[in-house]
Formats: structure tokens, C-alpha cells, sequence
């Protein structure tokens, strides 16, 4: 088992010329390892934390030396000395000297609990089996189950095969077998299970006795003494809270209840019980079913040292075992989280990253303006007209002509989108937006401006993305067309040369047969130094997981058709 190592370092971020990069600073808010990461996380106990650079993942240790060099498409944290990660051969595990501890490839490893992690191994049909794995990285449990938990206090459960579940210890021996269709995980001591798949939920003992007989839609595990459960049908939810008696402690009428910890639980409630998709309200309660607070907060994090995060419709802050804000600590503007690090609070407010110390004193916060040369500047504004719609968006600054300066600024708040917020009582969708620098070069400025939209109750959002190409001289928008001489057919071109793309490169594989019928004449892009970007949206030619699909086309092939005398070739080369 790894020792704590505490590393007084805070993850930090700063927006570049070069998009944003991840650094770490000390607990007087000055860099110690400077920005260089597209993404770093917190150091975790053992001193090493999980960087980002190129697109995979690596570790580092307070000294900025590389434990592993980026090179796993994924890692995750460490659990008893041990980390999973990722790459394209699968899941494996590493040590905390970076060493691969697995001798082969797995389809999925849970992290670490007991001295076990459970494994998954996939047939030839597709179907799934799971053993587990002991601390050394050999398969001290072979995969023969149809499903498996984590352990704890030495055992979990596992699915053996159909209508049997089992308990089992660290080395694979059956404790107890249950002959149902369904059983959850390990609890304080009661597991929820289920008499027929379809029926309804109840709890039985280690032993297998039934201690509270199915009756409920759906239900979760005990911890202190209780359990959520839900009586609610179809689309209706009737949560409650129950002792190890099935006693209802509070009443199942609430839209939601989160276990906090430390004898506190969050009941949610509907803002608008016709329109529960709207969004929820909480209070606080105590695990004997006292309310203490009313449904004043609109998120609560898990207690810790008796304290917890929490929102209302304006402000971010703790609030203390009674459900009272505590004025002492940080009271921040907008929506998020406030943690406790070492020395310092993090806050994670509004989508932006600040440090305070416990006098509420900021020590740090992300820049707010980029500079692009001696001459140029982006300034980044916000705007938040509630705690739904948040956008920040870009404003340049330098430019000589104050006119032109102007239009441009006026332009970029509405492709932002910061002008068409409309106030009602109660928003039906959530909006996201930021930007980014993606290319300067001599005048011309290039900003991707992303946004997320989510209709309350859909499946998913749906993102967006557009570049706007800026001359910071004259303050043109150029299209795509500006790029190209007068009179070429460069929507035939671009369409020709994307269509081979999808047809002989195997990393299109994921368009839809016939759905591409070439470029529109205005259709999105963007460009770099030596390359031209064809892009299009969600759903468009490709399913929504495919995000994005890009085409990348070297200026060096459609020279014959750019117009190089052009004021948009210029802006930049």
C-alpha cells in the first residue's frame, strides 16, 4: 500500500496564444510547474498527479519529472498504490513506478478495493465475463462470472449465472448463494434484491433472509443506517428514506434524495412540479428525518469534516451540519464548487478554476485577457443573466481603427450569443459558451467559439462550434470563399477531395453511407498555417459520437485555385 505524500501544488490554468494550458501553483498562487499541459489533475496522496500533453496521458511527480510519459490514452487515479489505464490494447495496471503490472490486455478493470480489482474479458459473441485481479496484477479470481462488484470488508457480490447471485471472499469462495434475478451491492450489511425481474425491490441479510420484503420501484444501498428508495411509477418519483426496518424515516413524496454523509441527506424537490425536468430545489435534512433547512439550494456536495458545497440561485458557498451558509469562508458569484485543499480552497465556479485561502482572500484566478502580440489583445467577458444561461465570449483590443474595433467586438457578442438570452421566469434549456484561441498569424485572428445547448429532459445537447476569421487591420469577417480566386469552383474541388477522403481513409469509416453530397459554398472551416480545416456538425454526415467529423487539406494541394493576391491569403502569409 502506497504512504501519503502530501504535495502542496494546485492545478491552475491559463489561456495562451495556444489555447489553454495547465500548470500547477504553490499556495501562494505563483507557478511551480508551468503551464505546459492540455490538461493536469490534482495531486492525489501518493505525490503523483495524472498530465495531459498531446492528446494522452501521463504522470508526473512534484518535481515535474515524468513518472510516465504521456503515452496511455487514459489513466485513471490511483487506488491502493495502483492506477488503470488505457490504450488501444485495452485496460491494464501500473504501479507508482509507471510499471505495467498485468501481463495482458483486459476489456474493463474497476479500480482497486480490498486488494481486489474486478476484470472483464470479452468471447467471440461479444458477451462478457469478469474475474478478479489481486494487487500484483494476476488473476487470482478467474472470469466466470456473469457480473461482479467491489469488495468489501472482504467480500462483494457476483451474478454466477442466471437467477444466481453470490457472496463471496477475497479468494473466490462462496460465502452464500441467492436464487434471484436480481441482487445489488454490498451495504450495512442489507443488499437490495429482487423476487422476480420485473417485480419489485426489497432488502435481504448476508445470510439471505429476507429483512424487508419487496415493495418498492426501485432501491439503493444502506450506508448509516439507511437507504433511498423510490415507490414512484413510469415517470413518477416518490423517493423516501428508510431504516434497516423498511421504516419510512422520510416520507416517499420528494423528486429525489442524496446521501451526503455524516448523518445528512439532500431532499430534492421539483421548481415546477408539472416540468420536473426544469431542474430540482434541495433542502437539507438529518438522517432522522428532521428537515433543517427549506428548498432553498439548487446543488449540495457530500459533508466532509462538517462541511459541504453548495448553490443557491446566485451564489456558491459552505454551508455547515445545520444547512446554514458560512459567511466565513468564500461566498462566491455564480454556479459550482468550493473544495478544501491543504492551504487552500478551490473553487470551481461558473466553468473557471480560483484559489482562496481560508480568510477568503483570493490567491489566485484564470487570466482574463490574452495577449497576442505588442499590438493585439483578447479580453474575455462573461455573461450570466441566471444561473442557466453562462457565455464567455471574446472582445479584441489594438486595433488601430476604433470603428472597425467596434464592429468587430459587436459582431463577435453575437455569434456568441449574448444577445439573444431572453428572460423568463424559468429557462427550458441551458446554454454554455467559451472560445478560444486557434490561430494568429500577422493580422488575421482565428477564434473558435463553442457552445453547448441542452433542452431540460432530452437525451443529450447538442455542440457547436464556429470560427471566425478576423483582420485586425481592417476588420473584415472573410468566408470561405475569400480564399479562393474569383471564378474557381472550389465547392467542387473541396468536394471531391473530401469525398476521396471518406471513400480510401479508414478514420472516416464512421460517415454515413450516402450521407455526404459535398460542401456547401459557405460551409464551416477554419485554418491554420499550412493547412485548410472542411468541418461539419453533429448528425450531419456522421452519428453524434463522432462529434465533429474534420477534413484536413494541405494548401499545397489546392494551390492551383487560392487566390493569393487576395486580402485574405495576405491577412496571413
Amino acid at each position: 500500500m502506497s504512504s501519503e505524500r502530501r504535495v502542496n501544488l494546485f492545478t491552475a490554468s491559463v489561456k495562451t496564444l495556444h489555447g489553454t494550458k495547465w500548470g500547477y501553483i504553490n499556495s501562494r498562487g505563483r507557478f511551480k510547474i508551468l503551464p505546459q499541459f492540455e490538461y493536469a489533475k490534482d495531486f492525489q496522496n501518493n505525490g503523483l498527479a495524472i498530465v495531459t500533453l498531446n492528446n494522452v496521458d501521463g504522470i508526473i511527480n512534484s518535481l515535474r519529472r515524468y513518472v510516465v510519459r504521456p503515452k496511455y490514452e487514459n489513466i485513471m487515479d490511483f487506488s491502493e498504490g495502483l492506477a488503470v489505464v488505457i490504450d488501444k490494447s485495452g485496460f491494464k495496471v501500473i504501479d507508482e513506478t509507471g510499471r505495467e503490472i498485468t501481463c495482458k490486455s483486459y476489456s474493463f478493470i474497476s479500480n482497486f478495493s480490498n486488494g481486489r480489482a474486478y476484470f472483464a474479458l470479452s468471447d467471440a459473441h461479444g458477451n462478457y465475463l469478469y474475474g478478479y485481479l489481486d494487487r500484483e496484477g494476476k488473476e487470482v479470481i478467474p472470469a466466470k462470472y456473469l457480473n461482479a462488484s467491489d469488495f468489501k470488508d472482504g467480500k462483494a457480490v457476483v451474478h454466477v449465472k442466471e437467477n444466481v447471485y453470490a457472496l463471496i471472499d477475497l479468494n473466490g469462495n462462496i460465502i452464500q448463494y441467492y436464487n434471484y434475478p436480481y441482487v445489488g451491492g454490498l451495504g450495512d450489511g442489507l443488499l437490495e434484491f429482487k423476487e422476480t425481474s420485473d417485480g419489485k425491490s426489497g432488502y435481504i441479510d448476508v445470510d439471505g433472509n429476507v429483512v424487508i420484503k419487496p415493495q418498492f420501484t426501485s432501491g439503493g444501498v444502506f450506508a448509516e443506517a439507511r437507504a433511498v428508495v423510490n415507490i414512484g411509477e413510469d415517470i413518477i418519483n416518490k423517493y423516501g428514506l428508510i431504516d434497516k426496518n423498511g421504516n419510512f424515516i422520510i416520507k416517499p413524496e420528494y423528486n429525489s434524495i442524496n446521501q451526503l454523509g455524516e448523518n445528512r441527506v439532500a431532499v430534492l424537490k421539483a421548481i415546477n412540479e408539472e416540468k420536473p425536468y426544469l431542474g430540482l430545489k434541495y433542502a437539507i435534512a438529518d438522517t432522522e428525518g428532521r428537515f433543517l433547512t427549506d428548498f432553498i439550494y439548487f446543488d449540495v456536495g457530500c459533508y466532509k469534516n462538517s462541511l459541504a458545497s453548495a448553490t443557491d440561485d446566485r451564489n456558491t458557498f459552505f454551508i455547515d451540519k445545520t444547512g446554514k451558509i458560512v459567511t466565513e469562508l468564500p461566498v462566491l458569484s455564480g454556479g459550482g464548487s468550493l473544495t478544501i485543499q491543504g492551504d487552500l480552497i478551490k473553487a470551481f465556479v461558473d466553468y473557471r478554476i480560483s484559489y482562496y485561502n481560508k480568510a477568503s482572500e483570493l490567491v489566485w484566478k484564470q487570466n482574463t485577457v490574452i495577449p497576442l502580440n505588442y499590438d493585439y489583445r483578447v479580453k474575455e467577458e462573461k455573461f450570466r443573466p441566471d444561473r442557466n444561461y453562462i457565455v464567455y465570449y471574446a472582445q479584441v483590443q489594438g486595433m488601430k481603427d476604433k470603428a472597425a474595433q467596434q464592429k468587430v467586438n459587436i459582431e463577435l457578442e453575437k455569434l456568441s450569443k449574448v444577445k439573444e438570452y431572453k428572460l423568463t421566469f424559468e429557462t427550458e434549456t441551458s446554454y454554455t459558451g467559451d472560445f478560444n484561441i486557434e490561430f494568429f498569424q500577422k493580422q488575421l485572428l482565428v477564434i473558435e467559439l463553442n457552445a453547448y445547448e441542452f433542452p431540460f429532459g432530452a437525451a443529450h445537447g447538442m455542440p457547436s462550434k464556429i470560427y471566425p476569421h478576423i483582420d485586425l487591420v481592417t476588420g473584415r469577417f472573410y468566408e470561405l470563399k475569400d480564399l479562393f480566386k474569383p471564378g474557381s469552383n472550389y465547392v467542387k474541388v473541396l468536394s471531391d477531395i473530401i469525398g476521396e477522403m471518406i471513400k480510401t481513409d479508414p478514420e472516416y469509416e464512421y460517415v454515413f453511407p450516402d450521407a455526404y453530397k459535398g460542401i456547401k459554398p459557405d460551409q464551416p472551416f477554419y485554418i491554420g498555417k499550412d493547412v485548410l480545416y472542411i468541418y461539419f456538425f453533429p448528425y450531419e454526415i456522421a452519428p453524434y459520437s463522432a462529434g465533429f467529423p474534420t477534413f484536413k487539406i494541405p494548401y499545397k494541394n489546392i494551390m492551383s485555385i487560392i487566390n493569393t493576391n487576395g486580402e485574405f491569403w495576405k491577412a496571413f502569409n
